[in-house]
């Protein structure tokens, strides 16, 4: 045979055997799945609630108008730091000052009658003294005449005499009496007018000093709405009064946040938070949750669930506020923020990447023992559970490599970190776990042979 055909066949072989080969390479693969994986292994946790909302100070009131008039003087302007007791701002009080100067001269007046009263009632209890004296002695008087009479000694006339004399003294005596009831009663009455316009001036006075504001405590005005000469009116009814100042104590900050009700069972007084707020980028400040509501806030509305009539299924916020340890003084009421709050805490602790949890009912479990020899698309497990009516039998747990193969291990976990969550029980250190992509993870069948590609995936497995 020739060289060359020697060649031919030679290469013809080789072809045919890497055809072969290729093949065979090429069925294999197809049952093999391309998974990502990430390992078990020990570190820090902490589980955050992260909740949005606005700087507000701890301690503020809105100084409302008190009374209907004009703003005559305004002593403060938006920014200025105030004192306790400083002098805010002054409305017209012509009318009300002319009523308490008016009250002021009713309440002396009636204060000298009442001393007038008091001296008739002092001279009337004098001459009920003196008739009371009178009457004794014409008593004593008519009871000797009378034992005198009887015994002769003494005259028929001097007999009456003595008669009138103590019949008089006895109506001096009623006489008196009754003049000191009267002059009680004109003191009473007396000092009834007193208290009356003692009581009609300090309403006048009341009214006079709504007029004029002082600052409840040592703060900042935060706004002023208002300008000298405008009219203000206080609030009736439904109807809110007009709001000259808000005077805020920037000495204690906080961050009011709003925690969606899944996460507020978490949240606790005294947990320690990092507040970052948007007019600041680039520094975090702490603090720690000082208040968490206790009614929940539709989130569309903002309205508390109390005061509602109907119950709503919309979703519901709580509100917290964070105490702000470290923050700036030129730190402004309304500023937006976000908190995020370090509800739990664990060191060292066993974790695995929180994409490699899924679930899988009992019977796929059990399958693990006899494996399907390829891997091939399959609806949801939790949509497949359901179906069943099974949905309870599902076991959450992770897929581990072993031999090449993936074997699904239940696992009991804990906290949840950013990106970890802690394993309880189930594995140990070191082991590999696969941990994506989400399509292949949410299909693979317990028992089933994968490679292990951990390369940045496409974007198209991304989006998928």
């Amino acid at each position: 045979m020739k060289p060359w055909k020697k060649i031919v066949i030679g290469a013809g072989i080789a072809v045919l055997l890497a055809i072969i080969v290729g093949f065979t390479v090429h069925q294999s693969s197809k049952n093999v799945a391309t998974v990502q994986t990430g390992k078990v292994q020990r570190q820090d946790l902490a589980t955050v609630v992260s909740a949005s909302g606005e700087i507000k100070p701890k301690t503020y009131v809105n100084v409302g108008a008190n009374a209907f008039g004009k703003i005559t003087h305004l002593y403060v302007r938006e920014g200025d730091h105030v004192k306790k007791g400083q002098m805010l701002a002054q409305l017209e009080n012509v009318q009300s000052s002319a009523d308490v100067n008016a009250n002021e001269a009713s309440l002396q007046a009636a204060e000298t009658d009442a001393l007038a009263a008091d001296a008739a009632l002092k001279t009337s209890e004098a001459d009920l003294q003196r008739a009371q004296a009178d009457y004794d002695r014409n008593k004593l008087d008519w009871e000797r005449t009378q034992n005198l009479y009887k015994d002769g000694l003494i005259s028929k006339s001097d007999f009456d005499s003595r008669k009138n004399a103590w019949a008089t003294a006895d109506s001096g005596l009623v006489q008196a009496q009754a003049r000191v009831a009267q002059a009680k009663a004109q003191t009473d009455s007396a000092n009834k007018h007193v208290t009356q316009n003692r009581a009609n001036l300090t309403r006048v006075t009341d009214v006079l000093q709504k007029t004029s504001y002082n600052a409840p405590f040592e703060g900042v005005v935060t706004n002023l709405p208002v300008r000298e000469g405008e009219t203000v009116v206080m609030g009736i009814q439904n109807a809110p009064g007009s709001t000259l100042m808000t005077i805020a104590d920037m000495s204690i900050i906080t961050a009011e946040v709003m925690v969606d009700e899944t996460d507020i069972v978490n949240v606790r007084l005294g947990q320690s938070a990092e507040i970052t707020i948007d007019a600041i980028p680039k520094k975090v400040f702490h603090g720690t949750v000082s208040e968490i509501g206790d009614n929940a806030i539709v989130r569309s509305s903002g309205v508390s669930t109390s005061q509602q009539a109907t119950a709503s299924e919309e979703a519901k916020d709580f509100k917290v506020v964070v105490n702000v340890q470290d923050a700036p003084r030129d730190l402004r009421p309304g500023l937006s923020t976000t908190a995020k709050i370090t509800t739990a805490t664990r060191n060292n602790a066993l974790a695995l990447p929180i994409q490699a949890l899924t679930l899988r009912t009992k019977e796929q479990i059990e399958q693990q023992n006899n494996p399907p020899g390829s891997v091939h698309a399959a609806a949801p497990v939790a949509k497949e559970a359901a179906s069943k009516g099974k949905k309870d039998d599902a076991l959450q747990g992770v897929f581990v490599i072993r031999n090449k193969k993936a074997v699904f291990v239940p696992v009991t976990t804990g906290i949840t970190g950013t990106t970890d969550i802690e394993v309880l029980e189930g594995l140990k250190e070191g082991d590999e776990v696969i941990t994506g992509s989400y399509k292949v993870l949410r299909t693979l069948r317990p028992g089933s042979s994968v490679k292990i590609d951990n390369s940045v995936p496409k974007k198209e497995d991304e989006e998928s």
